[in-house]
């Protein structure tokens, strides 16, 4: 994965950035693995916008995949290696020996016609999805599960990862993408390798429409608008805004939001990178 320059020829090509698609191996996704995404435009069920800076976008389908991967014992084939509208991460299509369909997010390096396997007792080999407990001190993983069977949800987007530094009793110590040092049970599961795509935070949109494609629209400052607005609104002449802060008048810019009560901190060995 690599990202390529574009010749200048207009000016939203001047600065943009976007990555290659040399790793996908098919453009058609499999039928029988998608859904359909209503969007919501930022409304809620009575049409009220509770949520800003959201409309349009180019339709899509999500892409179903097994972040589980409960198949444990049975051997998978890699099939394609495919784009994913709704991640930053490609995807990949495998095929048990049983004949049913999954997708995976595809750790970097992963190739069409390799085998994997999840459970007990499998080797550490990339793509492979292993409990805590069976995976070498030093080792990168993703897609980590945070519960037993809940399936992964940290380390997921494109490039990252996180890496198994310890195991203390009935808890490994991870280190995640974020910097932050914390403890999951080892009875929970993670994949073996680092996420694919790691270019994507490369990329240079060059334009306002690419968001607009992605379903964002485009946001106001705060400091623009008049007092009515925003904390930070009004003022004569460009005035500064005064304390950084949100538009319900939060403090930005340090201001711990995370509750001292929060059942999880326990697990936390070292906050996250500041």
């Amino acid at each position: 994965m690599a990202v390529r320059k574009l010749k200048p020829v207009t000016p939203g090509q001047r600065h943009k950035l976007i990555g290659v698609f040399d790793d996908i191996t098919t453009t058609t996704p499999e039928k029988s693995l998608l859904a359909p995404i209503k969007k919501s435009g930022g409304r809620n069920n009575s049409g009220k916008m509770t949520i800003r800076n959201i409309g349009g976008g180019h339709k899509r389908r999500y892409r179903i995949i097994d972040f589980a991967r409960d198949r444990d014992g049975v051997a998978a084939v890699v099939k394609t290696i495919e784009y994913d509208p709704n991640r930053s991460a490609r995807i990949a299509l495998v095929v048990y020996t049983d004949g049913e369909k999954r997708y995976i997010i595809a750790p970097a390096g992963l190739k069409v016609g390799q085998t994997i396997m999840s459970g007990k007792g499998i080797a550490p080999e990339l793509g492979n999805t292993l409990y805590l407990s069976e995976i070498p001190l030093g080792t990168l993983v993703h897609n980590i599960e945070l519960k037993p069977q809940q399936g992964g949800v940290m380390a997921r987007s494109a490039g990252s990862y996180a890496q198994v530094l310890a195991r203390e009793g009935n808890h490994a110590v991870l280190k995640l993408p974020s910097g932050e040092i914390r403890m999951v049970q080892t009875t929970c599961k993670a994949t073996i390798g680092t996420v694919s795509n790691s270019d994507h935070a490369h990329i240079v949109s060059g334009k306002a429409g690419r968001s607009r494609w992605l379903g964002r629209r485009s946001r106001v400052r705060g400091v623009s608008m008049n007092p009515v607005d925003h904390p930070m609104g009004g003022g004569e002449g460009r005035a500064s805004g005064g304390l950084p802060r949100s538009r319900k008048g939060l403090p930005a810019k340090g201001y711990k939001t995370r509750s001292p009560k929060n059942q999880s901190s326990k697990f936390i060995v070292e906050r996250r990178n500041k």
